[in-house]
């Protein structure tokens, strides 16, 4: 019974919505700190004739953002987790005062999803009797151990692939040529995002192909835009 009961449990382990959570936070990080490091490295590089302002400015760029990142994310994360609290208070506070009516709203659910008349009301009945709380968290506002938001987990994963995405352009500006910079800024960007794409796509299971010209189209839109500015302001700040 032990043995498959862990089978299962490894079974839906497998399944790539398991990893939504932090590969959310994780490409969005990583995506963030490539394109706006590179972006603003581009855009100090159009107007600067020495390297030390495209340097210091990158380096600022990826420190503030990862900050930035990893504190925004936690807080819009814990916002979500304050409003999942709030209506679980309220599941419960009506699952005391009003028990019968909070039944026929579980039975409703599962009649909804195809169930008989019958059977869902037999269902809700069980499901009540074995964790009626539980029943109505899970069915009613649809929140469980999947979706459930996990405000450091996010916080984490999104700060540290802002840091890591960010690193690559950054390097380039130390050790490829001024005269270039942009080009090479742009060339190294690009390749990074296709392969924050491919790898991206394949620990969610989805299309390698799709999620790359995805994410490189709008990262060149991205880098071209701001390349422009610096180059339309044209300001010297060797």
């Amino acid at each position: 019974m032990e043995e498959k009961t862990e089978e299962m449990d490894n079974y839906l382990d497998n399944h790539y919505i398991h990893r939504s959570n932090w590969l959310r936070a994780a490409v969005l990080g990583a995506n963030d700190g490539i394109l706006s490091t590179a972006s603003l490295a581009i855009g100090v590089a159009a107007a600067s004739a020495t390297r030390e302002p495209i340097i210091l400015a990158t380096l600022a760029g990826l420190v503030a953002g990862a900050l930035s990142m990893a504190a925004g994310e936690y807080v819009s994360v814990s916002s979500q987790t304050d409003i999942e609290k709030a209506d679980i208070e309220r599941e419960k506070q009506e699952l005391n005062e009003i028990p019968e009516i909070e039944l026929q709203r579980l039975a409703e659910i599962y009649e909804k999803r195809g169930l008989k008349k019958t059977t869902s009301l037999i269902v809700a009945k069980e499901l009540t009797e074995h964790d009626a709380l539980g029943a109505h968290i899970r069915d009613e506002l649809g929140i469980n151990e999947i979706s459930q938001a996990k405000p450091i987990q996010a916080a984490l994963a999104s700060g540290a692939s802002f840091t890591i995405g960010g690193l690559l352009p950054f390097l380039v500006t130390l050790f490829l040529p001024l005269n270039s910079m942009e080009y090479s800024i742009y060339g190294f960007a690009l390749f990074f995002l296709i392969i924050l794409g491919a790898l991206a796509a394949k620990t969610g299971g989805s299309s390698i192909a799709k999620a790359i010209v995805r994410i490189t189209f709008w990262g060149t839109v991205a880098m071209g835009l701001t390349a422009l500015v610096g180059y339309l302001f044209n300001v010297n700040i060797a």
